[in-house]
């Protein structure tokens, strides 16, 4: 008892305002794409990566090459990923900008 009402004299229970932050909607963006599994072994796999990888993703995952398909689809939608078509098949990289954003945003979490 003496606990929770010792917790209670630290908790500050003023209203607050919280400024409006353009940043929110992009950190919740590229968190949320990096937010399965799945995506964050993709984006690890192209990190590592000098080149465009095209079907060692699919062969790097235990997922059906459709599921692979979405996830890549999602990390593309968010920037974190390029791909470029290169004949039938599509290379995807690692968007290092992007990616140095999207460390930049949670640092200043």
């Amino acid at each position: 008892m003496a606990t929770a009402k010792k917790r209670q004299k630290e908790c500050d229970s003023r209203p607050v305002k919280l400024p409006d932050d353009a940043s929110a909607d992009l950190l919740a963006g590229l968190a949320w794409a990096v937010a399965h599994p799945a995506r964050v072994r993709i984006v690890r796999l192209l990190i590592n990566r000098e080149a465009c990888v095209c079907g060692e993703i699919v062969a790097e995952l235990p997922l059906a090459q459709s599921t692979v398909s979405q996830h890549l689809k999602i990390l593309k939608e968010s920037g974190l990923i390029q791909g470029e078509i290169d004949g039938p098949k599509v290379c995807y990289c690692i968007n290092r900008e992007k990616l140095a954003d999207l460390k930049q945003l949670i640092a200043n979490l």
